[in-house]
């Protein structure tokens, strides 16, 4: 990067139900395409921004940060006026929440310490939350997954949850929280960790819902880790109840 430049981090969040996931792949919608599209056109500079992640097609982000470059600084009162357009020009699916400067080498994806993802299960059809949770039919044992869910905090390999073929140097991750809860018409698991396979949070989920519904046992689930091997664990449930809700830096970069 030349020294010229300024490096902006950009807050924001979208639903995901109409992109195919926030990563280029083409002329394919996504939201990184989008944005790019929008800064670009704005600021009349080729904008390629880099994200903290990479959510698949569906998913959505309550908390997601990106980064980029500019040749030229701006002021607090211009960043308030990009975001204004940015949100004008951008689809009602995606706002930009906050935009500020960071030091040159911050990255938005290797700098990012902690990541939150939850999932909304609907134990009754809701035709308002239909694009946002899945709707689970059955009697669940809620505490039987919560149990299966603390087994998580004993590995460190995930291999049996990650998505097969996929061009990552480990499947080593730590686990800081895996919890369910219960309300009266939801159930919400909530997982954090320095970070996460492709797929690992849906193949979880799937896991200890056959679990939750007795068609396999906390040794089962034990198994299934040890496996290393992704067609022992269970399915991956759909990509509308996933939400990425946080991402957390060290205090100095923000």
């Amino acid at each position: 990067m030349e020294n010229s430049k300024k490096r902006y981090f950009i807050k924001l969040a979208y639903k995901g139900s109409n992109y195919h996931g926030w990563q280029l792949q083409g002329n394919t919608s996504t939201i990184q395409l989008e944005i790019n599209n929008a800064l670009s056109t704005i600021l009349s500079e080729e904008i390629n921004i880099i994200g903290c992640g990479r959510t698949d097609t569906g998913v959505h982000a309550r908390n997601f940060y990106a980064h980029f470059n500019l040749e030229k600084e701006i002021n607090k009162v211009d960043i308030q006026k990009l975001i204004f357009k940015l949100n004008s020009f951008l689809s009602k699916d995606i706002v930009i929440l906050e935009i500020f400067t960071v030091h040159p080498e911050a990255h938005a994806r290797f700098d990012a310490i902690s990541r939150t993802y939850q999932y909304f299960i609907s134990k009754r059809k809701d035709p308002f939350a239909q694009d946002i949770s899945y709707h689970l039919f059955g009697d669940i044992d809620v505490e039987l997954m919560n149990k299966g869910a603390k087994l998580l905090f004993d590995y460190s390999d995930f291999t049996s949850f990650s998505k097969s073929n996929t061009q990552v140097k480990t499947n080593i991750c730590k686990i800081t929280k895996a919890e369910w809860i219960e309300n009266e018409n939801q159930i919400i698991f909530t997982i954090s960790a320095d970070r996460f396979l492709r797929n690992m949070v849906r193949a979880i989920v799937g896991t200890l819902i056959d679990l939750g519904m007795k068609k396999i046992s906390l040794n089962d689930v034990k198994k299934i880790i040890e496996s290393k091997n992704r067609s022992n664990a269970g399915y991956s449930v759909p990509a509308k109840g996933l939400f990425l809700t946080k991402v957390i830096y060290p205090k100095n970069l923000l």
